[in-house]
């Protein structure tokens, strides 16, 4: 299955650049309980901290929290209660117990890291195109320099994974 890079639908990903590995349930459930640390708050709001704490790389989909919400409230995590037509949670104490707040530092690191990855496949998608514009100059000692070129920018990036 090809994953596309803003991660599978219905999974929760949404947000230029995405994630290299999508985020499962778990982590999901996590981050709601941290974002809940900063107070009751209905799903939106729980998607904007979220997305806020990710630097706008990333931003939950209603069909990941609202259902985690629900099963928050169900395991006594979250209680939640109307307040002006909507439905807003809050955490327990057995909530505010299992919440770790370092899930959201970990979401905000990994948010860094994805953008760092999202560069590299910008760089390359560039460096593509400005070899597609070379091949089609129909020009053989430009294509001969351009080869080398890559060929040796291939062959500096396993230089680095050997090296690892």
């Amino acid at each position: 299955m090809h994953d596309h890079p803003m991660g599978r639908r219905g999974r929760g990903f949404r947000g230029p650049g995405g994630f290299e590995r999508p985020m499962g349930r778990g982590d999901v459930r996590d981050l709601i309980l941290a974002a809940l640390l900063d107070g009751a708050a209905h799903g939106y709001q729980i998607m904007d901290r979220l997305e806020s704490a990710a630097d706008g790389r990333w931003r939950p989909s209603p069909g990941s929290v609202y259902p985690t919400l629900q099963m928050l409230e169900d395991q006594g995590l979250a209680a939640s209660k109307d307040e002006g037509g909507r439905k807003v949670f809050e955490l327990t104490e057995e909530g505010r117990r299992q919440a770790d707040p370092s899930a959201i530092e970990r979401l905000s690191e990994r948010s860094e890291s994805a953008g760092s990855h999202r560069e590299l496949r910008e760089q390359v998608m560039r460096l593509m195109d400005a070899a597609r514009q070379i091949g089609g100059r129909d020009d053989e000692h430009l294509t001969t320099q351009a080869l080398a070129i890559v060929r040796e920018a291939r062959q500096a990036l396993y230089r680095l994974l050997a090296d690892e």
